[in-house]
């Protein structure tokens, strides 16, 4: 049994108001090719398929034409379950018609665990595989909110509402799989922020939960699960040293950040040893690069990116001590004729300026919300003891907004 693990697709992500259909779709087209190829019996897609709860019709088409192409590979099966990017009732409206196809869509969690536990079989029919297909846990899904409740009240019913979810999920599977009387191996599936995980900045991963980077320990994950197929975090990676609890990565780079990234998919081939489990590199679709330094090195790397007939996508980040007010006009002269695109530019030299009070020019591209609101307090004189309790009401109210499902009725 071969089963391939990925997430964090991001369909419709737009960088620095680019449109990158074409990475996408070059993506979703080896990944077909890859389940032909390999004859991959299951493909897991843990959680954010696409970037936000409203996705454009070319994202829709380009996922729709994807499960219509894998549903035509022999004996693929397909299990997608919702990020907190994504809409729940959105993935879920499709879900009935879409297990003709036998593709299952899990958007969001359910009052009964059974209803998150798909058995797979294989062409003859016998079961080879159960999956908890446990899908982003919402916060209104696993806590119920009580007057007067501390940050720290908040956290712990959230880490038990996990574990318990977890729990329930995975007491249905080995109910199933007592019934079938045979050692089928569990698969779980999970959209989280585990404790130790990597992340980059610029990497467009949300907070989860209260506001805080709530991390959730391995003591909530039940021991007995064969492979933990988790999403949300964007570098592949493994979870407390095991081979076995995985997160597959986003497999284009979201941000300059990711850019030097190997992007990957997970292989897992299960047989009656111990699972094996390879990454298998995902190809670049578009080359990210960051030049960084005084006018004569970016010039310098540019003319070596030209020479080679590159169609990167570029940030800039000039840190020389002249002062260029004209870095735009001198970039744009640089990649003239070329196939290169400047995307961000960071003038450190303008940025120190700005700070130390010679210069007002700072623009939202350099700040997040959290950084706006820090500002905004900055600029009322609120007191500094209170900014931390305001800061975490701030936190709360802007998941709360993330949450909402603005395709549901």
């Amino acid at each position: 049994m071969k089963v391939l693990h990925t997430s964090d697709w991001h369909l419709g992500r737009a960088l620095y108001g680019r449109k990158r259909y074409d990475e996408y779709e070059a993506f979703l087209n080896w990944l077909a090719d890859l389940i032909e190829d390999a004859n991959i019996d299951v493909l897991l897609v843990a959680g954010d398929v696409f970037d936000n709860s409203t996705p454009s019709n070319h994202a829709q088409e380009l996922y729709y034409r994807f499960l219509y192409r894998v549903a035509a590979a022999p004996n693929c099966r397909v299990v997608v379950t919702a990020g907190n990017h994504d809409s729940p009732s959105f993935l879920n409206a499709p879900r009935e018609l879409l297990k003709f196809l036998n593709i299952h869509v899990v958007g969001c969690a359910s009052e009964s665990p059974e209803n998150e536990v798909i058995v797979i079989a294989g062409p003859d029919d016998d079961p080879r595989l159960i999956v908890c297909a446990i899908p982003y846990l919402r916060d209104r899904d696993i806590r119920t909110a009580e007057a007067g409740e501390s940050v720290e009240d908040k956290e712990r019913k959230i880490i038990e509402g996990i574990r318990t979810h977890y729990r329930m999920v995975y007491e249905a599977a080995q109910e199933k799989r007592s019934r079938l009387k045979k050692p089928v191996p569990i698969v779980a599936m999970g959209h989280l922020y585990t404790e130790g995980g990597r992340t980059v900045d610029g990497d467009g991963v949300r907070e989860l939960y209260i506001g805080s980077l709530l991390h959730v320990g391995m003591d909530v994950f039940p021991e007995c699960i064969d492979y933990l197929a988790l999403g949300h975090l964007h570098i592949p990676q493994t979870v407390g040293g095991s081979d076995f609890i995985r997160y597959s990565g986003s497999p284009l780079p979201i941000g300059f950040g990711e850019a030097a990234q190997e992007k990957s998919v997970v292989l897992v081939e299960f047989s009656d040893e111990a699972p094996k489990v390879v990454n298998i590199p995902v190809p670049c679709f578009r080359e990210l690069k960051t030049l960084r330094g005084d006018w004569q090195t970016i010039a310098r790397d540019i003319d070596r990116l030209k020479s080679r007939g590159s169609i990167a996508w570029l940030e800039i980040i000039y840190e020389g001590d002249e002062i260029a007010g004209d870095l735009r006009t001198r970039l744009d002269e640089a990649i003239a004729g070329s196939g290169l695109e400047i995307l961000p530019i960071k003038n450190n030299r303008v940025l120190e300026r700005a700070m130390s009070g010679m210069d007002t020019e700072v623009t939202l591209d350099d700040l997040d919300v959290t950084d706006v609101f820090k500002r905004c307090m900055e600029a009322h004189n609120i007191p500094e003891e209170q900014r931390p309790a305001l800061l975490s009401a701030y936190q709360e109210i802007m998941v709360s907004l993330n949450e909402q499902d603005q395709m549901a009725e």
